[in-house]
């Protein structure tokens, strides 16, 4: 399923022959789930999980949807903002037919291999048909790196990629599909289950680091039980179940990437604790300059969450001040809040250092 606010590995990595006094990376390589999709289920025949339709991309630029679920920007927009680089475009758009015979220079420049509906596990997008789960997503990302490989050589390439951010925004949809799925539960306790969603993640980095990423940018999942989808089945009140399973999963997300850090020689990473952030923007939404935590702003019915936004949707009448843009996503304003806390966050958002550091390091 879609992702709900935050479950950040970010494995953003920068790759630029360029720079300019704003820029702060070389480039910016994406992977994980709606979240951070910037348009690369568009190009996914079979997947039902598009924002390409009215609504979406209301206040983008352009006035137009993009791919991104969203009224305007995502986190990757904000995030490539802040290390002075333009966004990441999608890799299907890339390789489509229509960019075939251009060269590998746009590779260098960054890639976005996120996907809606895309989760840790294989088939976690069945409900949508079609997406790029996170193991495809990687194999993507080995084929550029062959490619940037001829390109520039190893030496030049790994120097690159050292000084780049990975980031990989993906979880939520795992959860979202233990939650629906007796299947699941049956054969799985949360604990079982979370422990293998942090076993997999840790495989999919591995295969990053192999191919010379260093420098990881990664988020944990959201408050997911807070989700416009999950309140309207609750009186409007968060799941409190769903909740205890993103905690778990964080936990052990954060352990292990302290057990893979020692692993491996020239691992740096930022940890950010999404589920504090939302809890905490939940709890004192003024003080975020937000004033609705519950209700979608795109949507059908009671707190615009008994349907997806579609065409024929209402819209609320101020997107500033809501979280959340449809049942799963955060809005424009609500990704901004994120990115600043990501990038510029204390020690009670972000370890064991934020962006800013992690760029500097």
């Amino acid at each position: 399923m879609l992702g709900c606010l935050y479950v950040f590995v970010i494995s953003v990595v920068i790759f630029s022959s360029v720079s300019s006094e704003a820029q702060m990376v070389p480039a910016v390589y994406v992977f994980g789930d709606s979240l951070v999709d910037v348009g690369n289920n568009n190009y996914l025949t079979l997947s039902i999980a598009k924002a390409n339709h009215r609504h979406y991309g209301v206040d983008f630029p352009n006035q137009k949807p993009t791919g991104r679920f969203s009224n305007g920007k995502n986190a990757a927009d904000f995030i490539a903002e802040k290390l002075g680089l333009p966004t990441s475009p999608p890799y299907l758009s890339l390789v489509s037919k229509a960019n075939k015979n251009s060269n590998t220079s746009s590779f260098m420049d960054g890639v976005s291999f996120a996907s809606a509906g895309a989760g840790i596990f294989d088939g976690t997008d069945e409900h949508y048909r079609q997406s790029i789960p996170l193991t495809k997503q990687v194999d993507y990302y080995t084929l550029v790196h062959e490619q940037m490989t001829r390109e520039v050589g190893t030496p030049a390439l790994q120097k690159h990629l050292s000084r780049s951010i990975f980031a990989v925004v993906i979880g939520s949809n795992d959860i979202f599909g233990y939650s629906g799925s007796s299947d699941l539960r049956k054969k799985n306790t949360p604990q079982q289950y979370v422990d293998s969603m942090a076993f997999s993640l840790k495989v999919q980095l591995q295969r990053l680091y192999d191919y010379g990423a260093r420098k990881f940018e990664i988020t944990g999942v959201g408050a997911l039980g807070c989700c416009p989808t999950f309140r309207v089945k609750n009186n409007t009140e968060c799941v409190t179940e769903v909740n205890y399973w993103s905690v778990k999963y964080n936990q052990g997300l954060q352990s292990m990437l302290k057990e893979w850090q020692s692993e491996n020689g020239g691992i740096i990473y930022s940890y950010f604790d999404t589920y504090t952030v939302i809890n905490d923007l939940i709890q004192n939404p003024a003080s975020y300059g937000f004033a609705d935590v519950k209700e979608a702003c795109c949507g059908l019915g009671e707190l615009n969450a008994k349907a997806p936004c579609v065409p024929v949707s209402k819209l609320c009448p101020n997107r500033q001040d809501h979280i959340f843009w449809d049942q799963f996503h955060p809005t424009e304003a609500a990704s901004r809040s994120f990115v600043e806390r990501i990038f510029d966050g204390s020690s009670s958002y972000t370890s064991p250092i934020n962006m800013r550091q992690l760029v500097a390091a």
